[in-house]
């Protein structure tokens, strides 16, 4: 079908000069293939070039000729007296002499003529698909709506009104079509139709799609076509595929579909699988995908692919010495990588017990230089896996090398795998050591720390080390810590909302079980590392406190102390309160009224459309009333700081506090007061500033992070004092 691309590169670019001469081309060949000839004019229908087109029918009546087989020629004529334009009596002679060869025993015959055109001749565009169509309604039959109703079952046909009843899957009540509006959007669909099957009885398509999946999407692949993953989802998910079972299904489906020798698969997810005419046997597809990988990494991924999906095929000898005799030529490629190369061992040791050069791959991993960033660069899971089974055989440095690889593998089946190996026996104590390591620098490992904190407090096996509660605890513990360090880094944003899924995932079910058994100087460090995660709300960290004080209603007595997070109150210092009344009372008796003069001085200068003047006097009056109005309501909230505030051991409102720079060694001292006593120059800082907060809670000798700085609390004290 090499025209056809070609056609449809000419219809892309609107270029009908080009596309006339390939036309010209195409239409003056000696043979055609029909299944081409039928998708050309599919495309040509609904673009731009359709009407000129149809001035040029006649044009394609000599390769209309040449096609042998009846349903193709009848196919195609139906397209061509689709598109033409001109009426010509040839064409309707052409027409109907099909017409009364494929119809002419129907009784309403001469009827029906009329109403496609067919009897005048004068304009008969579309003749011979809407007589189809006419041919096709009857009550209990079936057609698809173009415009976006679906599949739809004849209710009732009367030739008298020249109207149809029909019920859609997708609108509510019956609905009559004239046939002038039928001809235009219905398109018969036959009984065995996926669309009909669908509409008609989803229960039954259920059944088999259930016991036979990859029947269910041929039929689907043959009358809708080609389809992505994605859009058979969209059509079997739901109507007839619960969600809750969907990927599930699929899974198990799309493993029968690789499989299956009529069905063309696509490699990524994103391409469409094909119903081919004829089947291509697994070895000739091997073949086919072997001789058309170009690099080793390509080689390496389709011999890995047909060995998992095919494993049956390495029965036969010529497959097998096929597959072999490529990988080892790739071993021959100067520009083989290591990476390449221990892959391609594995696959011929695992799959085929090939050596090469007598060497076994045990041998060659043995004296391995850089073993972990060579296994690290495999992508294909599997190999790599075996590569972990190679390393734990043959390797004394194995336990070092697996602790390493930890903290590398994202996968979790992996993952699995080595803290399996190096939970037992003496090696326990590595993985021991590099998980007290995880707990004490969560920040080093962030992905880690998630995955393994998941399955301790899931429980995934209870002989995991901290998989008691005195560990999970730790973990606990160090997962705010972590929390709080993630805030500051926009590249960790996805594993940050993994981390409030499972705090807050089933109301807060992690939260519950983790604080059973726990202490109140526990509890009370767990809610001070909370406070400082930013992105926490109000209302998590007073779910927090709730559940906290459920299992130690001793604190619930304990009111939190008035300070950073009470966002109703407006702190301020005497001296500061009575600056901003004294500014208010300004606007107020003041400024508004000289404003009000302003206005209408400048209004007596007439013609207020072009007077700047009045338009700059109300905008300051604008702007006059605004401050006023927050000002208001700021001093209606204010609250002057008084000693009972201030907290003598952790950094608040009204404290004065000593930070030294652990990076730079450079101290400084901030006052955190109210927002009208703030001056950064001075070191005050109100006490909703982010820094303010970042400190906010912090005792004497602790350290918090601020940006990219660490600071650490050297002294606190009262501004008061």
């Amino acid at each position: 079908m090499g025209y056809l691309e070609d056609f449809q590169v000419q219809i892309n670019n609107r270029d009908f000069s080009k596309f006339l001469q390939l036309w010209d081309e195409y239409s003056k060949g000696d043979n055609v293939e029909a299944e081409e000839f039928i998708q050309l004019l599919k495309i040509i229908k609904p673009s731009d070039f359709a009407k000129m087109f149809g001035q040029l029918v006649e044009t394609a009546l000599p390769l209309w000729q040449t096609i042998q087989d009846e349903k193709d020629s009848y196919e195609i004529l139906k397209h061509l007296i689709d598109l033409q334009t001109t009426n010509t009596p040839a064409l309707a002679d052409l027409a109907l002499n099909v017409i009364k060869k494929r119809y002419g025993h129907h009784p309403e015959f001469n009827e029906r003529l009329r109403l496609v055109g067919l009897r005048t001749c004068e304009n008969f565009q579309g003749g011979l698909s809407n007589y189809d169509l006419l041919a096709h309604i009857g009550k209990g039959k079936f057609v698809f709506h173009s415009g976006g109703w679906g599949a739809g079952e004849i209710i009732d046909n009367s030739m008298v009104r020249e109207q149809l009843s029909i019920e859609f899957e997708n609108v509510s009540g019956r609905k009559h079509i004239t046939y002038t509006n039928a001809f235009k959007t219905l398109i018969p669909l036959a009984d065995t139709h996926f669309l009909v099957r669908r509409f008609a009885d989803p229960d039954l398509l259920e059944k088999e799609a259930r016991e036979d999946p990859v029947a269910v999407i041929k039929m689907l692949l043959n009358d809708l076509g080609p389809k992505t993953a994605l859009e058979i989802k969209d059509e079997l998910c739901e109507r007839v595929i619960p969600e809750e079972d969907w990927t599930k299904w699929w899974q198990a489906a799309r493993a029968r579909l690789k499989k299956d020798t009529m069905i063309e698969s696509p490699e990524g997810a994103k391409g469409t699988f094909v119903l081919r005419k004829t089947a291509v046997a697994h070895e000739d597809r091997m073949s086919q995908a072997i001789d058309s990988s170009t690099t080793t990494d390509e080689v390496i991924q389709t011999s890995y692919s047909f060995v998992r999906d095919f494993p049956n095929m390495l029965k036969k000898e010529d497959v097998r010495k096929s597959l072999v005799d490529k990988l080892l030529h790739t071993l021959d490629d100067p520009a083989l990588t290591s990476i390449q190369e221990l892959q391609v061992l594995l696959l011929l040791d695992t799959n085929f017990s090939v050596s090469v050069k007598g060497k076994s791959v045990k041998e060659y991993v043995s004296h391995l230089k850089d073993i972990k960033n060579i296994i690290d660069g495999i992508d294909i899971i599997a190999i790599k896996k075996r590569a972990f089974v190679l390393v734990r055989e043959v390797r004394e440095d194995w336990m070092p090398l697996f602790c390493r690889f930890l903290t590398s593998t994202s996968q979790g089946n992996l993952r699995d795998y080595l803290i399996k190996e190096l939970n037992q026996g003496d090696t326990k104590e590595f993985l021991v050591k590099e998980l007290k390591r995880l707990i004490q620098h969560p920040a080093e490992h962030p992905d880690l720390f998630v995955w393994y904190f998941g399955k301790i407090i899931a429980k995934e096996g209870e002989d995991l080390p901290f998989s008691d509660k005195e560990g999970q605890w730790l973990f606990f513990e160090a997962f705010f810590i972590l929390y709080n360090l993630l805030e500051n880094r926009p590249d960790q944003r996805d594993l940050l909302k993994k981390m409030y899924q499972i705090l807050s995932g089933k109301r807060y079910a992690v939260v519950r079980q983790l604080l059973v058994g726990t202490t109140v100087a526990f509890v009370k460090e767990l809610l001070l590392l909370a406070s400082k995660c930013q992105t926490l709300s109000d209302h998590d960290l007073k779910v927090l406190r709730s559940l906290v004080e459920v299992v130690h209603p001793t604190l619930a007595a304990e009111k939190p102390r008035k300070g950073l997070h009470d966002a109703n109150i407006v702190w301020a210092t005497e001296a500061g309160y009575l600056r901003t009344q004294e500014r208010a009372k300004q606007i107020g008796t003041v400024e508004i009224v000289e404003n009000a003069r302003e206005i209408e001085a400048a209004r007596a200068l007439g013609d207020l459309r072009e007077n700047s003047e009045y338009k700059f006097a109300l905008e300051k009056r604008s702007r006059l009333q605004g401050e006023l109005k927050t000002l208001s309501d700021q001093l209606s909230h204010a609250r002057l700081i008084t000693r009972d505030d201030i907290s003598p051991t952790e950094a608040g409102i009204g404290s004065v506090v000593e930070l030294l720079n652990t990076k730079n060694n450079v101290k400084v001292v901030y006052k955190i007061l109210g927002q009208w006593d703030a001056d950064v120059d001075a070191g005050i800082l109100s006490f909703q500033s982010k820094l303010a907060q970042a400190m906010q809670g912090v005792k004497i000798g602790e350290t918090f992070t601020f940006r990219d700085d660490e600071f650490k609390v050297l002294s606190l004290k009262s501004y008061l004092d």
